[in-house]
Order: C-alpha cells, then structure tokens, then sequence
C-alpha cells in the first residue's frame, strides 16, 4: 500500500513556522509539497546562529525536508500565472500572507475556486480572516501574551512566563493539519467533490489548547492560580522535588498512586497520618506532606527514583535536558527520527523529527532531502506547461 497521502498536491505558500510545519505533517504522510518562496527564500531559512547553514537554518531543515521548492515573484503577472497554474493542480493550497494580501494578489480562494473547486484552501493567521483584530500582525510570543498564556507559566515570583519554544505556532500547524484532513475527507465523501476554506487563527488555536483552564473560567468562573512545577490536579504529590543527584518530577495524584509512592519512599507511615491520608487531608496540610517528600527524595538520585518509582508504577521522571531527552534508549527505535539529505556543505545530513506517531504499515515518513531554494522551479514550471495550465 501506498502512504495516506501519496498522489495528494499541496500548493504551500506559507513561511516561517505555522505554515511549514503544517505542511510537513501532510508531507510525511505522503503529499507532494511544492513550496512557493520569494527569490530571498523563505526567512526561516535564516534562522540560524551558524554561518555556515545561512540560508539552511536548523529549524527551516526540520520543517520542510522532502518538498519541492519554487521561486516565484507573486508581484509579477508571470509570478502571479504560475502561481494560479499551480493552485489549479493542487488539492490543497497553504498560506500565512496578512488578512486579504492573498485576495489582493489574484490567489484568494474566490480567485482560484472557479479553476479549481475541489481545492482545500487554508489560511493560517494571527486572528483569523474575520474579527475586529484580523488585521493586526503576530508572531507566536504575542499569541503567548495576549491569551493568557503567558500568566499561567511559572510561579506567582516570576511574573509572566513565555513558554520556551514556539508552542503557539506548533498547535496552530497541528490544528491546521487536522482540519485539512478533515476538509480533504469531507471532499472524498461529496459527490460534487467541493472544497473547502479552512480559517485557521493562531489566537483560536491556543485558547482550545487551554481548554482545560478556559472550562473552569467558562463553567465555574473559577480564575486559573500559577503553580509552577506543582501539576493541574493541585496535590502536593504531583510536583518537582530535589534529589541526591538532579531533579524529579512526580505525579502521584490518585489514591492508590499515593499510597505506592510512599510504600516505593519506604515511608508507607506517611498513609497512616491522618494529615495525609485523603486527599483534602492532603490539600490542607500541603507543606508538611512537601516537607517529608524532600527529605525523602534527598537519599537517591533522580535517575534512581525514576526506576524504582516507574516500578511502582507511579508517574516520575527525571527533569532531564533536552539534549539529555533525545539520547534516551526509549526513543531509539520507535522512528521518531529521519537522517535526510541536505545541500549544505556544512551538514550533508541532517537528522529530523517524524510525525510523532507510528502506522502498523505504510507510515508517516519519508527519506527525501532538504529543498535547495529554488531547486524545484524549472521541474514544475515544466510540469505545468506540458499539462496546459501555464
């Protein structure tokens, strides 16, 4: 069999993280992504603190390994042919431009829809393509800050906290892959094979990321408290303590779980305390059941409590660098990783994320290289003369 996605057209006119990553996601399902860049590239390209991967940057390889790139003038008549010529071929097209710069470019769905009405048009924004804030610029720091994001990370000390890494750009690329699919099913089922808009904002996107908080404001108008490393649930057994040797995580937060943490701590006395032995029990007497969890995770090191915890089968890990994450034994074998080529001198290989999830057979992933800019041009420009759409 073939991937999912195998024989699908994606017409990617999107840039920097959002967009890419969406596409990314179709691509190691099997579509054919031909990414439209300007003739400076995309600016993710240039994401890079190496000189020597100028206009390869690390995170540009991450997101767009195995698609086709093609530079196109969209300013140009020529540019802006090629580019309806190339949405008339596509099932799916991708753009991040501002609010209305696609329609002002000739590349609006209402533009491209009588070509082609079967095509799956998204649009990824900072606010959605309608609202009173549809115009306003944003990257995924200011999505972070302006929904709240930002308050409910850290401890009350620290005052508001950017999460450290674009997460906003991460769930907006994953909520816009899983309506494209949805879209693209949708159009599978209709007998007329109509397509579809997808408007997704960046804003939306993070306000359901936080479902779990939003709900308790919407249902019980109950306003969320910080709690630094201390987990959702509240309990005192479900934070981040000091060891011997580095940090670790717990997540004891049920009964039985509570009672295999202290059996696993050698302190099965904490459960006959009739300060910790329910929950609320718990709850009220919070910093002296904290108190008696450090000093009993002070005699082995996190990576020791890791074992013998996850033999309990109580929730732990060791607070671990993420250089420290990817070298775990876990990892290695569950493909989570691609070695691709590349067209930098400095890095003729990269090594790249895979979709995160496995397939029984015929699954997400690819073995194609990194998009030199433009290396693509002349092959489609061609493919799309010789079927007479240009």
């Amino acid at each position: 069999m073939a991937q999912p996605l195998a024989g699908v057209r994606v017409a990617d006119f999107s840039h920097v993280i959002a967009g890419p990553l969406a596409t990314q996601f179709l691509c190691l399902l099997g579509a054919e992504v031909i990414k439209v860049e300007p003739a400076a590239g995309d600016a993710m390209r240039y994401y890079t603190r190496r000189d020597d991967l100028q206009g390869l940057a690390e995170p540009f390889m991450g997101a767009n390994a195995g698609k086709k790139s093609v530079v196109l003038d969209l300013k140009s008549d020529e540019g802006r042919a090629a580019a309806r010529a190339l949405a008339a071929s596509a099932d799916i097209l991708v753009e991040n431009f501002r609010p209305g710069v696609a329609a002002r470019l000739g590349l609006g769905h209402e533009d491209l829809k009588t070509g082609n009405p079967g095509l799956i048009y998204c649009s990824i924004s900072g606010f959605g393509q309608s609202g009173p804030m549809r115009d306003y610029p944003a990257i995924d720091q200011v999505i972070q800050s302006m929904s709240g994001l930002m308050t409910l990370t850290g401890s009350d000390a620290d005052g508001p906290t950017r999460i450290g890494f674009p997460i906003v750009d991460t769930y907006s690329a994953l909520m816009a892959a899983f309506a494209m699919l949805a879209a693209y099913a949708q159009r599978q089922a209709d007998p007329e094979g109509r397509g579809q808009v997808v408007d997704v904002s960046m804003l939306d996107a993070t306000m359901v990321m936080m479902s779990s908080v939003l709900c308790q404001i919407l249902v019980s108008d109950r306003a969320p408290v910080r709690s630094g490393n201390r987990g959702f649930s509240g309990a005192p057994t479900a934070d981040t303590f000091d060891t011997a040797e580095g940090q670790i995580t717990i997540g004891a937060v049920q009964q039985n779980q509570v009672e295999r943490l202290c059996a696993a701590l050698e302190r099965p006395d904490l459960m006959d305390d009739p300060r910790f032995a329910t929950p609320a029990a718990r709850m009220e007497n919070d910093m002296a059941l904290q108190e008696e969890l450090k000093a009993a995770f002070a005699v082995r090191s996190a990576e020791e409590w890791e074992a013998v915890l996850a033999r309990a089968g109580v929730p732990a890990g060791k607070v671990r660098t993420v250089g420290e994450a990817l070298d775990l034994d876990q990892l290695r074998g569950r493909d989570l990783f691609l070695d691709v080529a590349t067209p930098a001198a400095a890095a003729p290989t990269a090594r790249i994320l895979n979709a995160g999830f496995h397939f029984d057979h015929d699954g997400p992933g690819h073995d194609r290289p990194v998009p030199a800019l433009g290396e693509h041009t002349e092959e489609v420009l061609a493919e799309l003369r010789a079927a007479g759409r240009l």
